[in-house]
């Protein structure tokens, strides 16, 4: 059973870590994080349906289009970031939520707070991104 979250619950460091509050409270901002995403998919797909590409001037029907792709790619991005947010409730289903994929170690509640689908802590996403530099400057 879930436990019940009040209204002002934010969890602290204070607490044990990934405790069932803290899970049930980052599960509640995963799904409402892809809900908004939901929304705003089907705002797009209805204002896509809704719009003419048959402008009559070139320019109006360029704009358009530029428009279009923009607003396509951004929806792209939002779709893969709804598969990692099923990855992240997938994770706090199996219990491993909030743990570093590499070391094993808590990812911490400050980095969830503002990336609640991280898989990495702070110091193994920094060496990862070295490791690219590294690499791409190769």
């Amino acid at each position: 059973m879930k436990p019940l979250l009040s209204p002002d619950y934010r969890p602290s460091e204070t607490e044990t870590f990934m405790n069932p509050m803290q899970q049930e409270y980052f599960r509640q901002k995963l799904l409402a994080w892809k809900a908004e995403l939901l929304k705003e998919s089907n705002e797009t797909l209805n204002h896509l349906q809704e719009e003419s590409l048959s402008e009559p001037d070139i320019a109006d029907r360029a704009s358009l289009e530029t428009d279009r792709a923009l607003e396509l790619r951004t929806r792209d991005r939002e779709r893969k970031l709804i598969s990692k947010i099923d990855e992240a409730l997938l994770r706090i289903e199996d219990g491993t939520y909030g743990y570093c994929e590499e070391t094993g170690e808590p990812i911490g509640i400050k980095r969830l707070e503002a990336r609640p689908i991280a898989t990495l802590s702070i110091e193994a996403q920094e060496r990862h991104e070295r490791m690219e530099r590294t690499h791409r400057d190769d």
